[in-house]
């Protein structure tokens, strides 16, 4: 696998991505009819980095964007998003864009990441966190309106970069 910056000329190849997973209705806050326009914005707009990962064949089957999560005097703490090809979940893709992420956090100057909601029934997505060193600090009550489960908890992750080589 390979990950490099995305392009705009991406794009075609990400939507797809982007629908597949916003369709379950179960890990991002999207509605599933979020429009194109709407989808690039979020990976294009202005201030965000965004990159992709490639397969053996040139295939994008993942994708991060790393902003800042606030602005000006909280400018120092970066956030992301990350969506995987649901073709290609479980194969380390999710792994391989974190690691990568938190290098380019690093490398930025960003002093911690925190998201700001994961879904707690995203289990898989929590215990990746988890293992890549980020801790629980907040749990938002009912904050998702899960498309099978109803309302589910949402929760603030967060962790330091000064462990990582940038």
């Amino acid at each position: 696998m390979h990950i490099r910056p995305a392009q705009p000329s991406d794009f075609p190849a990400m939507w797809p991505i982007f629908q597949a997973v916003v369709a379950s209705g179960s890990t991002y806050v999207f509605a599933p009819d979020t429009g194109r326009d709407d989808a690039f914005a979020y990976w294009f707009g202005p201030g965000v980095v965004a990159h992709v990962a490639e397969d053996e064949g040139g295939g994008i089957v993942g994708m991060y964007k790393l902003i800042a999560n606030q602005r000006d005097l909280g400018s120092h703490v970066a956030n992301a998003s990350f969506m995987i090809s649901p073709a290609h979940a479980g194969h380390g893709v999710g792994r391989q864009l974190g690691l990568h992420c938190l290098r380019e956090a690093a490398r930025a100057g960003y002093l911690a990441m925190q998201f700001n909601f994961v879904v707690s029934s995203n289990t898989a997505a929590v215990a990746l966190w988890q293992k890549l060193g980020f801790a629980i600090v907040g749990t938002l009550p009912k904050a998702f309106r899960h498309s099978k489960l109803g309302y589910v908890d949402a929760y603030v992750m967060h962790r330091f970069l000064d462990d990582i080589e940038a």
